[in-house]
């Protein structure tokens, strides 16, 4: 089926993705690591960004989920292109930084490279959790037109630090959510795309749904899978998602960065855009754009060289 290319919405979409990717983040940062009941009783339903959470961060505060994609992006606009070298770097002077938050995976994959100069972990049956699809975005917008190369870089750069094939098939399958969305696809394209992926892997199957919402990559997806589809708006999406607690920065992120692609910057509550950083949503803007700009597809559309 012929699409056709709007490289003023795709641009509009992706800013709106990386937007809701650190939207969703710092609201979900408050409940990381509490259960559904633990959230309702102390607040009913988590609807705004407060900040707190087990990592005290300030209102509008964010975790590894955006930070590891602004790595991304950094790399690939400061190269003008795919540069794995530059983004393993990326992550090496983010570590140093001493981050607020770190999972352990990546800070193993992380620390091989430093001492190493390694750029693919060995597989570990341990390391299927969700810390290389968490920071896809950059990558899926980076690859928009071209599957080839967005299986290619999401297997780079999830490696880094994550190599398991369950990792691998929820990078690959949300880099094409992500391309779907940006091109403006509807929620029923989309869902064959999700069924395509528990079609190859059972463990992905979201409905009916289990509720758990932990690190493992399966039940991240099922959690983000569950409430994108279900929902209605942006907003609906993230706070159901966010509410049902566990990792639910990580789920927040994935839920913001697809719901954004997919409705679009209007849909993006304005009362939480204002607790967000304005310098930190300057770059994303900046960055969101240079992504698609330095994809072949705008070349082929604008006729750049």
């Amino acid at each position: 089926m012929a699409i056709t290319v709007n490289m003023q919405d795709i641009h509009e979409r992706a800013e709106a993705a990386f937007f809701g990717l650190a939207v969703g983040d710092a609201l979900g940062a408050t409940v990381e690591f509490m259960t559904p009941g633990e959230i309702t009783a102390r607040y009913g339903c988590h609807k705004d960004i407060i900040g707190g959470g087990w990592l005290h961060l300030e209102p509008g505060g964010v975790t590894d989920d955006t930070e590891m994609s602004l790595c991304i992006a950094r790399a690939i606009d400061a190269a003008h292109g795919w540069s794995l070298e530059r983004i393993a770097e990326n992550f090496a002077l983010w570590l140093k930084s001493k981050p607020v938050d770190i999972g352990d995976t990546c800070r193993r994959g992380i620390r091989n490279y430093m001492l190493k100069g390694a750029l693919e972990t060995p597989f570990n049956e341990w390391d299927a959790g969700n810390g290389a699809c968490m920071r896809m975005l950059p990558v899926a917008l980076h690859t928009v037109g071209n599957n080839d190369m967005l299986v290619r870089y999401a297997l780079a750069q999830g490696h880094l630090t994550h190599n398991h094939p369950l990792s691998d098939e929820a990078c690959i399958a949300l880099g094409r959510l992500v391309h779907m969305a940006v091109f403006g696809m509807s929620k029923v394209s989309m869902r064959k795309e999700a069924e395509d992926l528990f079609a190859r892997h059972e463990n992905f199957r979201f409905e009916p749904y289990r509720g758990l919402a932990t690190a493992y990559v399966v039940d991240t997806m099922q959690t983000v899978f569950h409430h994108f589809f279900k929902t209605r708006d942006f907003e609906e999406c993230l706070i159901r998602t966010v509410n049902q607690g566990g990792d639910a920065d990580t789920t927040g992120a994935i839920a913001g960065m697809l719901a954004g692609a997919y409705y679009g910057m209007e849909s993006i509550p304005k009362r939480w855009l204002r607790k967000m950083d304005k310098n930190l949503l300057g770059e994303i803007s900046v960055l969101a754009k240079r992504m698609i700009e330095l994809t072949p597809l705008h070349n082929q559309v604008t006729g750049s060289p």
